[in-house]
């Protein structure tokens, strides 16, 4: 950055706006911007035909989108002021390429950290007062690199010195480590959730395998962003070898559990014993797996409620994962008829009633069994399958019970109910008349 030529801009541009040649540099702009935004217009036509089509195209059109335009007319301007500038001062120009300029940043970093940090498309409070806080620093600098006031505040900032042990760093040095660490993981950041989306998009993987890479190029961009970021600050990497020793002692002392559920979530990945849509039952716990963390896994049963399953737990208990290899699930309910029941014909119409029930396979064939006599009648059991138990269990048999009941009725067969009966054998138990 040159302070001379900047230091009057302003000075240069209230000149330039009180010469009749100004009007060229407005109608340049004009055009410029028009011609800018058009273009940005017809590649968002041209990439969401595709999109429509169904081709392939991770542009990201409502992300970047917003970048587009503000880039494009940049581009434009700054080529007009390439031409423009061997006939005519172009001072509004150049403020007109740093106004642009700050709202290309701006819209570029919206876009990663909306990609990065966006939860289900939705921006959480905090990423937005992140977003806030720094379009007000952007723009702070804007009036700073136009009122010529930049050149002034480096100088400050590189004149301004903070001991550190027995060297000084100057701020302009602390601010360019943090600048330069932080670029370097959002690009991380952002390359390992474009990886996670192209991987998760691979139909011919399993599941757990696009979790497991997902995970792991997440993990090692973001560690080589750390020790490049390192390197470019000055920071010799041997000194990483002290903190390893001192994590390695952590993790034996104190952090055996986590680092058990973290090893845990990558043998359930790896081993294929769980992946994303199983219908399991651990312990206490059931429901259907939503999610595999490097840490724990969620379950979302069907009350709502979700539970929080530390990996390791499901490695070390046993576990029922009622669609491993095989969706179907055997239910059955249970009933009791009296004792002068023609029990032929009421197997014979229980097997038919839970055929018509929706969700109740065809294959294997629901199957009635007389079970017992019973004391109070016979007890008799409907077996039938479901094929999809992650949309529950409670539901279908409700259904099938109903069936049965409707049919039960309609055949006027008795459902009989335990009744007891108290004698009371000795006179003086009895309640005496009142005198």
């Amino acid at each position: 950055m040159n302070p001379k030529l900047f230091a009057g801009m302003l000075l240069d541009l209230w000149d330039d706006v009180k010469a009749p040649t100004v009007l060229w540099q407005v109608g340049a702009i004009l055009l410029a911007c028009s011609l800018g935004w058009a273009l940005a217009w017809l590649i968002r036509r041209q990439f969401a035909g595709k999109a429509a089509q169904g081709v392939a195209v991770q542009f990201r059109l409502d992300g970047f989108g917003r970048v587009l335009s503000p880039l494009l007319m940049l581009g434009a301007v700054v080529l007009t002021k390439h031409y423009l500038v061997h006939w005519q001062h172009v001072n509004l120009l150049r403020v007109v390429i740093a106004l642009l300029s700050a709202l290309v940043v701006i819209r570029f970093v919206f876009y990663l950290l909306r990609r990065i940090f966006s939860n289900g498309g939705q921006s959480g409070s905090t990423l937005r007062a992140f977003e806030k806080l720094f379009a007000s620093l952007v723009w702070l600098i804007f009036v700073l690199y136009i009122t010529g006031l930049w050149p002034d505040l480096l100088d400050l900032l590189d004149d301004t010195t903070l001991p550190l042990g027995r060297h000084k760093i100057s701020l302009t040095t602390i601010l360019q480590a943090l600048a330069t660490v932080a670029v370097t993981l959002i690009g991380a950041l952002w390359a390992g959730a474009a990886l996670e989306q192209r991987v998760m998009q691979i139909d011919d993987m399993h599941t757990s395998m696009r979790v497991v890479m997902a995970r792991l190029g997440r993990a090692v961009l973001i560690l080589v962003a750390v020790l490049l970021s390192l390197s470019m600050v000055g920071i010799d990497l041997t000194v990483l070898s002290v903190f390893g020793g001192a994590l390695g002692v952590g993790l034996g002392l104190g952090l055996q559990k986590i680092a058990s559920n973290y090893v845990s979530g990558f043998v359930i990945l790896l081993d294929r014993s769980l992946a994303i849509g199983d219908v399991i039952s651990v312990e206490k716990f059931y429901g259907k797996v939503t999610q595999i963390n490097t840490r724990y896994t969620v379950l979302a049963g069907g009350d709502g409620v979700e539970s929080v399953i530390p990996n390791e737990m499901l490695v070390s208990s046993p576990m029922q994962n009622f669609s491993l290899s095989d969706s179907s699930l055997r239910l059955s309910v249970q009933l009791t008829v009296a004792y002068d029941t023609d029990i032929e014909m009421v197997l014979r119409a229980l097997e038919e009633t839970a055929r018509q029930v929706a969700r109740v396979a065809a294959t294997p064939a629901p199957l009635a069994l007389l079970k017992k006599f019973g004391a109070d009648g016979i007890d008799l059991d409907l077996g039938f399958w479901i094929t999809d138990p992650e949309n529950g269990r409670g539901n279908v048999i409700s259904d099938v019970n109903l069936a049965i009941w409707k049919v039960l009725k309609s055949k006027n067969v008795s459902l009989p109910f335990p009744q007891r009966e108290i004698r009371i054998l000795d006179d003086r138990l009895k309640p005496q008349p009142p005198a």
